[in-house]
């Protein structure tokens, strides 16, 4: 090992086993890193499935695999191997670059696979049958080789038809809405709906093959002259598939008053199919998920059960979906009275809630429904059709997402009809109005009164809904006939878990990604790690079964987590203000993916990929005034009045998109580009302001903390995408960096005056102390240590040096370095990953103590914690369960960052 300069520390660093990457020789002038491996930059990278049994009936699987940096260039393709050593057709792009231009992150696409894949460099196989786009005349034509996808260009038929050979498996697929335009609160009145179908406006082709293909439709719903609620639509196509997915996803932009029972109340959302019906009805067949792989397996008309017998082959061969014999060939007592048994042509599965579904059935529209049966947890799985072709149909997150619900219409006719609502038009209306009067707090100083109390910020007119979104996935399949009972279990499970490919943790630990150093895979090779790796698995698992347990789920709400417990009710407050929602506060979106990106755990990644597609979307705007800007914890995840950038957090979306390049949270991180102009609409510190301020252009007040921190995971993101404005990204990334640096107390400054044209910060002739708990908490740790390790700038290096040595130190000490102390702090055991972070960068072994001290002996979560859940029942609590009174999220992303950053970068100088 030779000594390298400070700077150059994180570049020159190296895998050096799983439980730390690093070997410091802490103390020393310079510290020494164990050097790189030079022949294992481009080792093949062996992928593995999520969860057991591959790609199963899913059309196709994308993932991302990061790089080091150097190890391949743009042009550079690779190929893809199956554990016996055969092709496998694999569609590659890069999603990311190092500032060397090297490649980062690269996307890949597959159709097939069951075991574990080898990617390696190397020329790709071709599929047996490719991924065929055609964009000629008035349609866009998809071909994976098995079936055809006509999508339109305009109009209101999202997809024109589904073939599958010479056979229409579906058509006119579109968007359903259904707008009430009041809501009575007690039960007098009338209910009005009106409904709205889905206009196409932009039809793009985003990706034509030979493996994957995608095609996104941008439009919005309309009726008449009125156009609302936009939606944005991607169609998956994997090369060799009978099925393809739906990524859907809608804004809303309505309007709905507190108070007022008049507005844009949204009765029901849904996805709409024609099916054609061709065969007899007696080989028309019906099937409707129910619990875990269950199914209703039924035939609209039924020749099963009767008071004749048309003989137990018949009968066998309707169960199992197969065509049925000639009816000349049965029993003539059944032959004769066909005509006497009913077709049931109309299916109803409604999940208003996540503990029950119902399921019943009539012949036809104008006569009376009849229950077909029920349980707790649909799939939210479906089919139509028979034996000679009919569509599969899914809705994944069916019952967390609830109210939803699955219709099938007109099975007995030539063309039946299916619906999977996103929400159930037998629920309550969608109701978004802000859920109180403001009781009095019209001023700034009541407000802030309000703060003192309810932890609710609070201002009329804030909680609003406009420009909130939500995306939904769907799965469709083209069957030839009427699928196998094993065929059916395999959709089903796809609907429920799509099927990811994944690198392992050591190839990103190996790549260096996502700030190099700071996570490593589990180890519990001494009694104090073993006993930190028992506190994380604690703390997981007890909100994966607080999900459960309190039924957090619901179409606005799957995904997120409660912020702080009420202990003498016995429940989380969610009806306290900011103590509800937690909408990332502290970072627990990055404390889940920091646990995946260690241990590849596939719990963990749906949870944090729950949390991603909740907290990108519900609590971030993306249209109106408040565009890229996100909303603080509160009782609705709009209700509060902070709308900042700490929640739009470009950070929190990195991680799932550069694992999966799912294209829709791509688009979120592309719109925060521009976020900076935000400050113009807004200012963040506007009721706490003791001097006068008006947001100006050339002189916006920006924190260095939560807003920059926000900002510049936005600018770095496009600029290694290079996507459209890579260019202005990367400027404002060095700019903003260089001027933080320069500020005469660095970061510990607090924050600037910021300039929208020129991306520079003004460098401050005075020093002042502006230090909060808050500021290193949304992920400004983990962006500069990717920062300080992309960019060779030395003086920015040491001002985040600074910073992260004196958050923790004495009073004494801060005053001694700045002239002042920081005030009143806290969050001690959060920051202690800032003390080993730089300790690691500087070599400095007394702050590699303290950050040990500080995660053992601090504030947070202490080894004398009780560690343990207690049992609730009746009569304390709503349903029997357990809970962990002493919990909190904020001291579980705290300590769950500190706990896995502090292992990594010190867990060979753990106190013994």
């Amino acid at each position: 090992m030779s000594p390298i300069p400070r700077r150059s520390l994180l570049k020159a660093a190296a895998v050096a086993g799983a439980a730390a990457q690093f070997s410091w020789a802490l103390g020393a002038q310079d510290a020494v890193a164990a050097p790189a491996a030079e022949a294992a930059d481009a080792d093949p990278v062996v992928l593995d499935w999520l969860e057991d049994g591959g790609l199963g009936a899913a059309p196709g699987s994308t993932l991302g695999v990061p790089w080091p940096m150097g190890a391949f260039q743009e042009d550079q393709t690779f190929a893809l191997t199956d554990a016996e050593g055969k092709d496998v057709p694999v569609q590659s792009w890069p999603i990311a670059y190092w500032p060397d231009g090297s490649l980062k992150w690269t996307a890949h696409a597959v159709g097939a696979g069951t075991g574990k894949l080898t990617l390696a460099a190397g020329t790709p196989a071709a599929p047996d049958r490719k991924v065929t786009v055609d964009k000629r005349g008035g349609t866009v034509d998809v071909s994976t080789g098995v079936i055809t996808v006509k999508i339109g260009k305009d109009g209101a038929s999202l997809i024109k038809s589904v073939r599958r050979g010479s056979t229409e498996i579906a058509k006119n697929g579109r968007l359903v809405l259904i707008r009430q335009p009041e809501i009575e609160d007690e039960d007098q009145g009338t209910v009005r709906t009106e409904r709205f179908e889905g206009a196409i406006g932009d039809v793009t082709v985003e990706q034509e093959g030979p493996v994957r293909a995608v095609v996104r439709i941008d439009g919005r719903h309309r009726k008449g002259g009125r156009s609302w609620l936009p939606f944005s639509i991607r169609l998956y196509f994997y090369a060799g598939a009978d099925s393809f997915r739906m990524v859907h996803t809608i804004t809303y932009d309505g309007t709905q008053e507190p108070g007022k029972a008049s507005g844009d109340f949204i009765r029901g959302l849904g996805v709409r199919f024609t099916v054609p019906m061709r065969d007899e009805a007696y080989d028309r067949h019906i099937r409707i998920g129910g619990e875990g792989t269950g199914l209703l397996r039924e035939a609209v008309k039924g020749i099963t059960g009767l008071r004749r017998d048309p003989g137990a082959a018949v009968q066998a061969a309707q169960y199992a979906g197969d065509k049925l014999p000639d009816p000349a060939t049965w029993d003539q007592r059944v032959t004769t009275r066909l005509q006497y048994i009913p077709e049931w042509g109309d299916y109803t599965l409604s999940q208003l809630s996540a503990d029950g579904f119902t399921l019943r059935k009539r012949t036809k529209k104008g006569y009376g429904w009849i229950g077909a049966g029920g349980g707790r947890r649909a799939s939210g799985f479906g089919y139509v059709g028979g034996a000679s072709g009919g569509f599969s149909f899914g809705l994944r997150d069916f019952w967390e997402r609830h109210p939803s619900q699955l219709d099938i219409r007109d099975a007995h006719t030539d063309a039946a009809e299916v619906t999977l609502w996103l929400w159930s038009p037998e629920a309550q209306p969608m109701d978004l109005r802000f859920y109180h009067d403001g009781m009095g707090q019209d001023t700034y100083a009541e407000q802030l009164e309000g703060l003192n109390i309810t932890y609710e910020d609070h201002e009329p007119g804030f909680g609003t809904p406009y420009g909130i979104a939500r995306t939904s996935e769907l799965l469709f399949w083209a069957n030839e006939s009427t699928p196998a009972p094993d065929r059916l279990a395999e959709q089903v499970e796809a609907v429920r878990v799509l099927p990811q490919l994944a690198a392992p943790p050591g190839q990103l630990i190996k790549a260096k990604v996502f700030g190099p150093g700071l996570y490593a895979e589990p180890d519990r090779s001494t009694p104090a790690k073993a006993k930190i790796e028992d506190h994380l698995d604690f703390l997981f698992t007890y909100y994966k079964d607080q999900v459960e347990q309190r039924r957090w789920y619901g179409f606005w709400d799957h995904g997120d987590i409660m912020h702080t417990y009420d202990t003498v009710r016995h429940q989380w407050r969610y009806d306290i203000g900011g103590y509800a929602w937690d909408n990332s506060e502290l970072s627990p979106d990055l404390w889940l993916w920091f646990a995946y990106l260690r241990s590849g755990r596939a719990d963990i990644f749906r949870f944090a990929e729950a949390m991603t597609r909740h907290t990108g979307e519900v609590d971030v705007y993306h249209i109106g005034q408040w565009a890229g800007l996100g909303t603080r914890h509160g009782v609705q995840h709009y209700a509060d009045s902070a709308k900042q950038q700490r929640i739009a957090n470009t950070t929190y979306r990195r991680y799932y998109y550069f694992l999966t390049a799912d294209e829709r949270v791509g688009d979120l991180m592309h719109a925060n580009v521009d976020s900076d102009e935000t400050f113009l609409a807004l200012d963040p510190l506007r009721k706490v302001r003791t001097d006068p301020y008006t947001p100006d252009r050339h002189a916006l007040s920006v924190g260095f903390g939560t807003d920059w921190s926000g900002l510049v995971s936005a600018w770095l993101t496009e600029w290694e995408r290079k996507g459209p404005k890579w260019e202005k990204a990367k400027a404002r990334v060095l700019s903003t960096m260089e001027t933080i640096a320069a500020q005469p107390n660095g970061f510990v400054q607090g924050s600037g005056l910021y300039d929208l044209d020129t991306g520079k910060f003004a460098v401050a002739t005075t020093p002042v102390v502006g230090v909060s708990h808050l500021s290193a908490v949304f992920g400004l740790n983990e962006l500069c240590a990717e920062l300080i390790y992309l960019v060779d700038m030395p003086e920015f290096n040491d001002a985040y040096f600074d910073y992260c040595r004196y958050f923790n130190a004495t009073k004494a000490e801060q005053k001694a370095r700045y002239g002042s102390d920081f005030g009143s702090l806290l969050l001690f055991q959060g920051h202690s990953r800032l003390d080993a972070y730089a300790a690691v960068q500087t070599g400095d072994a007394v702050l590699a103590a303290r950050a040990w001290t500080k995660f053992y002996s601090s504030d947070g979560y202490m080894e004398s914690s009780p560690w343990r859940t207690q049992e609730v029942s009746g009569p304390m609590a709503l349903v029997a369960g357990s809970e962990a009174s002493w919990v909190s999220t904020n001291d579980t992303a705290l300590y769950g960052l500190a706990a896995i950053e502090n292992l990594a970068l010190l867990g060979d100088k753990m106190p013994s």
